[in-house]
């Protein structure tokens, strides 16, 4: 099934099937996908690293498994995934998350999947990817009351994505100071 969301970019189409499919390869290596996500994170962006110093890792790799798999259990439900981004993106403004950081964890989440799901990974689900992060981005910014144009991941390709600063807008480097905060948005959504 393909659904169609009127959140999405323009023309953009979310392939629920497609996302379900594909985060259906990660979990039997679950565990080993969120400590990757993190040595991306952490490598691509080492100032987010100083924001964990005292965060108990296994904790929170487990809260990142636990986002996920609510996000794509329920993109068929958008009533409660809506309301549950929208009250998450409240909350990131307490944290200190700004617009510019919520690139910097895309970023590292499809790097993790492309490396994860191998010759899965192709142009389709890539896309699929790219537009749900995008619709999770602009309903969290609602919620946050910030502007969702000032957020976007680029469509860059594979190389692209191992070179992190081909892919963020410019400007966006001056967030990395605070870019693992937003590491939060998809740890603790169901807290």
């Amino acid at each position: 099934m393909v659904a169609s969301d009127s959140n999405a970019p323009e023309g953009a189409v979310l392939q629920v099937e497609l996302l379900e499919q594909s985060f259906e390869k990660i979990r039997p290596q679950a565990n080993e996908f969120a400590d990757s996500f993190y040595k991306n994170l952490f490598t691509d962006y080492p100032a987010a690293k100083s924001l964990f110093a005292n965060t108990d890792m296994a904790t929170q790799s487990h809260k990142l498994l636990m986002s996920l798999v609510f996000v794509v259990e329920n993109l068929r439900n958008s009533d409660a995934l809506t309301e549950t981004l929208k009250g998450l993106g409240t909350r990131h403004v307490q944290y200190g998350a700004l617009p510019e950081h919520y690139p910097l964890v895309g970023n590292s989440l499809l790097k993790t999947f492309e490396q994860y799901l191998g010759d899965d990974w192709t142009d389709e689900v890539k896309q699929a990817w790219l537009d749900a992060y995008w619709v999770i981005t602009k309903i969290m910014l609602q919620g946050a009351d910030y502007s969702s144009e000032s957020v976007q991941l680029n469509t860059a390709t594979t190389t692209q994505l191992e070179s992190p600063e081909s892919n963020i807008k410019p400007g966006t480097a001056l967030g990395l100071i605070g870019g693992g905060v937003i590491v939060l948005i998809l740890l603790v959504i169901l807290i």
